[in-house]
């Protein structure tokens, strides 16, 4: 049972509800807060206060005033007339971390909505009642507003749902699972479809999955560094230590593991002529720790998100002045802002996606040195009847395929902008499409990595009976278990897809838990050791400039 309560959401939570089935509850508090935000409300309706949104028209229209008998219409013409997304549905665990977010960001009590609008978002999920929400009508800014209209669409009992796999008529399906449509009260229409949460609960699962890929690109990594006899020397501690980034130092700490009590490794110490591996194999910790870099930055841009209000106007219980518009006697406020704004959210998502290509194609590039017998010492293509049979030689094409497809996603979203709304809205964040093209692109790194991994795996078999690195060792079981080795020729696709599904399910990307936190902490301190060093450097610097500056100085 995971807690809602707008402050403390985690994305391991948001995955557990979204994919896994997890059931919801709202924290007492929470629902105090709304009560109180729907009383402030409620006291300024009665008032003659302009409040945007409630009794204005929107956007453009936004001088425009509502009267209190339209004021009930004005919430359902306007998710009526948003919801008008096109394309393909969003799939049921994407829309269900849709429904999560915006029941936790309802839930900070600073959109002035009901206690029930929340209530009814929660009863959707328990009850795996979940709206048709179609992927295209986003522009990320004003809020995620056509995917979110088709949410509070279904809500009021219009539009299409799915329940038990079955598509149909909203309101109906609601009526099958207990739950009462909901009549829409000033603000609340706005409330719902004002927001990042498509954008951010897209991102959410795709980047989730990006964490998966990056562990499984370390142990794909070792296994090809076996499978070519490649040297371990450039993962030492004291390499990283002297570079303190701590996704680099994790990365190079984890291949150590991996490639710990290899006998290929004992095999080729002495008398290997070579005095570097090339960038692909050497460098591994470099580039994955930059990769882990770029997953660490969008994690906290997303966990802060989740937990953030992106609602306008804001209905502030507290925080209001006398006299300032907007507020009440009680010190409450509503004010007007622009935290529906996704840029910081489509920004970090473009980020990984620039990642993950680099991360594809120096798998990629592995991937063609196993394979290349000039490169590998390996009979070529990893068949044991080379020109006879073609063993392994079209899977780095199906890499090179996904590869060339990842370099396209890794343009930014993020830096476009079509304004929109008769210019109102005339700076945009596009983060759904940074969203969509991120998720397409975690598919596609699952799939470099599988063909890695189907290679590497076949690599490494040559040097029996040497056995591998222990961590290597595991995973090429794991392969095993699933993907028999490749003596004679078969069809390909069905190994790679079987990889794939592995990789994405993060089987190989499990890490022990003291170790990943003992891991943590020496990067950790590794970083702080070099922030000392350079304060005290500073402070060296800074007396000897004072020591020269002096008279004593100068007479030195």
């Amino acid at each position: 049972m995971i807690t809602v309560d707008g402050h403390g959401l985690t994305l391991a939570e948001v995955e557990a509800v979204a994919v896994g089935g997890a059931q919801v509850r709202l924290h007492e508090d929470a629902a105090a807060r709304i009560r109180r935000s729907r009383s402030l409300l409620d006291r300024l309706l009665e008032g003659d206060a302009p409040v945007y949104g409630v009794n204005t028209g929107f956007g453009r229209l936004a001088d425009v005033r509502i009267s209190r008998d339209d004021q009930f219409a004005l919430q359902r013409n306007l998710v009526r007339s948003h919801a008008a997304g096109t394309g393909r549905p969003l799939p049921d665990a994407e829309v269900r971390a849709i429904l999560l977010l915006r029941a936790n960001t309802l839930a900070r009590g600073q959109s002035g909505c009901r206690l029930v609008v929340v209530e009814r978002l929660l009863e959707l999920l328990n009850r795996a009642v979940h709206p048709v929400v179609p992927e295209i009508g986003s522009v990320g800014a004003s809020g995620d507003l056509a995917p979110l209209a088709h949410v509070a669409l279904a809500l009021t009992g219009e539009g299409r749902a799915v329940a038990d796999g079955r598509e149909g008529d909203a309101g109906r399906l609601m009526g099958a699972a207990g739950i009462a449509p909901l009549q829409l009260a000033e603000k609340e229409g706005l409330a719902l479809v004002n927001g990042t949460q498509a954008t951010t609960g897209i991102g959410i699962l795709a980047v989730g999955r990006f964490g998966r890929a990056l562990e499984t690109a370390d142990v794909a990594g070792a296994m090809s560094l076996e499978g070519v006899r490649g040297s371990p020397a450039p993962f030492r501690a004291e390499i990283h230590n002297a570079r303190p980034h701590p996704g680099q130092i994790a990365s190079a700490r984890r291949l150590r593991a991996l490639l710990e009590g290899s006998e290929i490794r004992e095999s080729h110490r002495e008398g290997d002529t070579r005095v570097q591996d090339p960038y692909s194999l050497r460098c591994m910790p470099q580039v994955h720790g930059a990769a882990r870099e770029a997953y660490g930055y969008a994690s906290r841009i997303l966990t802060t998100e989740a937990n953030s209000t992106t609602d306008n106007p804001l209905v502030l219980a507290d925080g209001g002045t006398d006299g300032e518009v907007g507020a009440d006697s009680s010190g409450g406020l509503v004010v007007s802002g622009g935290n529906f704004h996704a840029q910081v959210v489509a920004q970090s998502l473009d980020l990984v996606a620039i990642a993950a290509a680099d991360l594809a194609s120096i798998s990629e590039r592995r991937t063609d040195r196993l394979l290349n017998p000039d490169l590998s010492g390996l009979p070529a293509f990893l068949t044991p009847d080379p020109g006879t049979r073609s063993g392994l030689m079209i899977v780095q094409v199906v890499a090179a395929d996904a590869l060339s497809e990842m370099r396209v996603l890794a343009n930014p979203a993020s830096s476009d902008s079509v304004p929109t709304c008769a210019s109102q809205e005339d700076h945009v964040s596009m983060g759904m499409a940074a969203a969509r093209k991120l998720r397409r692109s975690m598919e596609l790194l699952e799939i470099v990595l599988a063909v890695e991994i189907l290679c590497a795996a076949q690599a490494v078999e040559f040097h029996r009976p040497l056995r591998a690195g222990q961590g290597v060792e595991r995973a090429l079981k794991t392969v095993r278990d699933r993907v028999a080795r490749l003596d004679e020729d078969r069809i390909l696709g069905g190994d790679i897809e079987i990889l794939r599904d592995l990789v994405a399910a993060g089987a190989f990307a499990e890490q022990d838990a003291a170790a990943a936190q003992a891991e943590a902490a020496a990067a950790q301190a590794v970083a702080a050791a070099g922030q000392a060093a350079a304060a005290a450097a500073r402070a060296d610097a800074a007396a000897a400039h004072s020591d020269a500056s002096s008279p004593a100085g100068e007479s030195r």
